[in-house]
C-alpha cells in the first residue's frame, strides 16, 4: 500500500468479513486503530448489509458515537436511533419482483424497517439451503411466516433478498436479469464462497452502500478524496468506487483485487487495523 496525502477526515468500514473475522468477532487491534482514528478527528461510520438493528452490537462494541449505514445503503441513522435518510423500494416494484421470481419464492426474505416480529418476512423457512438456516435461527424472533410474500406489503420494504447457495443465487441473478424493471431496482450481491452462500439483495434503484456513502459525505461537506473505504465483497464495490482511498481486504475474491485498490491483511490479519495505520497513522 502507499501512502496518501489527503488527510482522511470520514472513514467507512464494512463489518462482515472486514471488521469482523471469520467468527463474527471483533479483534481488539480493529477496535483499538478505529478508537485510535477517531480520537485524531476521523469520523468512522460503519457501512454494512446488515440491518441496522442486527448491526447495532457491533457498533456498541467500538465505544464511541457513531453512524451506520445498514440494508446496502437503504438506512441511515445514528447509534442513537436519529435517521438521516431513509431509500425504501416501492411497493409496486416489491410486488412485480415477488411475481417475476415467483419460482424462488421459498428462499426469498422481505425486510422492513421495523423492530419487531415481521421485520423479515418469507414464505416458510424450509424452502433456504443449510447455508442460511443458522442466521434465520439467530433473527428467529423478527421472523414472519406468511402465506404469500404480498401479503405484508401493505408499506414499502427495505429491500427482497434472496439467499442460497452460489450456483442457486446465479440462477437468482440471471432470473432478474430477465425481467422488465428497465431502472426502477439495483441489485446487489454479497457472496461468502467458504460457506457456500451468497445473497442478491433488491432494492430501490440508485440504492447502495456508495450512493449513501456519497450522502453522508456531502452532508458532512467532505470531497471524496478525504473519505476512505475498507471493504470486502460484491456489494462494496460502489462505496469502494466513491472513496478516494479505497481499500479491499486480502480476503475478498480475486476479482476486486484487479481494480488497482489497495490491498489490506485479510480479516484474520487485523486487516482494519493495517490499513489505519497504513493510511490515517
Amino acid at each position: 500500500m502507499t501512502a496518501v496525502k489527503t488527510p482522511i477526515r470520514l472513514l467507512a468500514v464494512d463489518i462482515d468479513g472486514t471488521l469482523l473475522d471469520a467468527a463474527s468477532e471483533l479483534p481488539a487491534a480493529n477496535r483499538e486503530a478505529l478508537l485510535r482514528a477517531q480520537a485524531q478527528g476521523v469520523e468512522i461510520v460503519l457501512v454494512t448489509g446488515r440491518r441496522h438493528q442486527f448491526a447495532l452490537p457491533v457498533a456498541r462494541s467500538l465505544g464511541f458515537d457513531l453512524w451506520l449505514i445498514s440494508s446496502n445503503g437503504a438506512v441511515t441513522r445514528s447509534l442513537g436511533g436519529e435517521t438521516f435518510h431513509r431509500d425504501l423500494l416501492p411497493v409496486s416494484t416489491a410486488r412485480d419482483v415477488c411475481s417475476h421470481m415467483d419460482s424462488f419464492r421459498k428462499c426469498t426474505i422481505l425486510t422492513f424497517d421495523v423492530n419487531a416480529k415481521g421485520a423479515l418476512v418469507v414464505e416458510g423457512t424450509d424452502g433456504f439451503d443449510a447455508g442460511i438456516q443458522h442466521w434465520m435461527e439467530r433473527y428467529a424472533a423478527f421472523i414472519e411466516c406468511v402465506p404469500r410474500l404480498e401479503d405484508s406489503l401493505a408499506a414499502d420494504p427495505v429491500q427482497l433478498a434472496f439467499a442460497g447457495s452460489i450456483e442457486r443465487m446465479q440462477r437468482v441473478e440471471d432470473r432478474l436479469q430477465e425481467g422488465a424493471f428497465g431502472d426502477r431496482i439495483t441489485v446487489l450481491k454479497t457472496r461468502y464462497p467458504v460457506r457456500d452462500l451468497s445473497i442478491v439483495d433488491v432494492l430501490n434503484a440508485g440504492c447502495s452502500k456508495g450512493h449513501a456513502l456519497e450522502r453522508w459525505a456531502a452532508h458532512r461537506g467532505l470531497p471524496r478524496e478525504q473519505v476512505m473505504a475498507i471493504g470486502d465483497n460484491y456489494n462494496d464495490i460502489e462505496m469502494l468506487e466513491f472513496a478516494g482511498v479505497p481499500v479491499v481486504m486480502a480476503n475478498a475474491d480475486a476479482e476486486l483485487k484487479q481494480n488497482g485498490w489497495a490491498t489490506t491483511l485479510s480479516n484474520e490479519q487485523d486487516g482494519v487495523a493495517a490499513a489505519v495505520r497504513e493510511f490515517i497513522g
